[in-house]
Parts: structure tokens; C-alpha cells; sequence
């Protein structure tokens, strides 16, 4: 990695006097970018879901369980910018509960990974389904996304938004107003200029769908 960052360095068209700078230590560059990339960037691709939600702890509740307002970070696959947002996650036990922790982690676990956002949603969703055997699990992100605000469109402050219903909260509508609810009352940067509201909390959702985002023209 540190030899494919050295030559995308010489291949760049930076004059001498630029590379010869002292202050910029471009000669350090690459051992500094692989080391983010592997250590920070795609640390997700070492981490196994299953073993995260493995620690679950028995439990009699069948209520709603959710944590809002989980900052991540994820790479773009399509051209290796990254997406800066939150995601606010529950699911419904099925005699099983995890740590708060543990949900955080699952998120970094497919965030951290060369993903897009409609994936990342899904993916954390079928994975409390799948491993933790939760009857039902819902995630909502809310992300800038530097594909659509530093190339292409330049739209500074749009925001895309995705969304993924899975079993009984994709069945239950009170299940899901309840969830969205939470969502809505949580702390957000809806101040911003160009923030886009979240869905109504009485609206219904399919199983898999992204809400309000606006799609870069690369996923046309």
C-alpha cells in the first residue's frame, strides 16, 4: 500500500518545488496513508459481526430496545471519498440483548469498509436479525457524503438519508412510530443550512428503502 501511494504521489502533477517542500514531508506521505487506511479507514473488514453480538445476555423484555445519534464514518467504493454522519439503530429481542457498545461497534464494523450508505443500513439491520435473532431491527443514517459536496454536483450542504425496516419493525407501524420518534427527539444538527427534515414519525416504510436522499450522479 505504501508503494501504490508513492507512485499515485509521483504521478500527480505537482511541481518540483512542491514536492522538494520540507513543511509538506511528502516522503513520509505514504507510510502515513496506509496506516490510516488500514488502521481507521477499512479496520470494519477485520471485525466479525456475529462475534460483536455474540455477548448477548438473556433477557424477559420484548420491547423496543434503540441507541440514536452513533457517529460514523465510511469510504465511498466509487471514488474513495468518505461520508461523515449518524445512525440511530433498534431492534426488538427475541430473549437476547446486547450492550449499548456492542451496537456502536456493529456500525463501525460495515462503516469502515468501502460501502455505500443504502448497504450500510441493511447490513447492520440483517445482521442484529441474523446473529442476535432479534424479531425485528430498524437503522436510520444520516450522512454528507463527499462524493456529492467536493466533486461532481459540489452541493456543500445537501444530505442523504437511508433507511432499512426489517421484520416486526418493518410489519409494525406503531413499532415503527415509536422508533422514528425517538429519532426525531434526539439531538441533530437540524439547524444546519440545507438540512433535510426526517420522515414524519406516522409515515410507513418497506422493508429496505432510503428516504429523502438525494443519490450522486456516479449511482445513476
Amino acid at each position: 500500500m505504501e508503494d501504490a501511494v508513492g507512485r499515485l504521489l509521483a504521478a500527480l502533477p505537482l511541481p518540483d518545488a512542491e514536492r522538494r517542500r520540507r513543511d509538506l514531508d511528502l516522503r513520509r506521505t505514504p507510510r502515513r496513508v496506509a496506516e490510516t487506511w488500514l488502521g481507521d479507514l477499512l479496520d470494519g473488514y477485520g471485525a466479525d459481526p456475529a462475534a460483536i453480538l455474540g455477548e448477548a445476555m438473556p433477557a424477559a423484555g420484548r420491547d423496543l430496545v434503540a441507541v440514536t445519534g452513533i457517529d460514523f464514518h465510511s469510504m465511498c467504493p466509487h471514488h474513495l471519498l468518505p461520508s461523515r454522519g449518524v445512525a440511530h439503530v433498534a431492534y426488538v429481542p427475541r430473549g437476547k440483548v446486547v450492550g449499548f457498545g456492542q451496537i456502536a461497534r456493529l456500525v463501525d464494523c460495515f462503516a469502515h469498509r468501502l460501502v455505500l450508505e443504502e448497504d450500510l443500513a441493511r447490513r447492520v439491520a440483517e445482521a442484529l436479525v441474523r446473529h442476535l435473532g432479534a424479531r425485528g431491527a430498524a437503522v436510520v443514517l444520516d450522512a454528507e457524503q463527499a462524493c456529492l459536496s467536493v466533486r461532481g454536483e459540489r452541493r456543500l450542504r445537501a444530505r442523504t438519508h437511508a433507511q432499512c425496516f426489517l421484520g416486526a419493525l418493518d410489519r409494525d407501524a406503531a413499532l415503527q412510530r415509536r422508533f422514528l420518534a425517538l429519532v426525531a427527539s434526539g439531538p441533530s444538527d437540524s439547524a444546519r443550512p440545507g438540512h433535510r427534515a426526517r420522515r414524519r414519525p406516522g409515515s410507513r416504510s418497506p422493508g429496505r428503502r432510503a428516504a429523502g436522499r438525494t443519490r450522486p450522479a456516479s449511482r445513476a
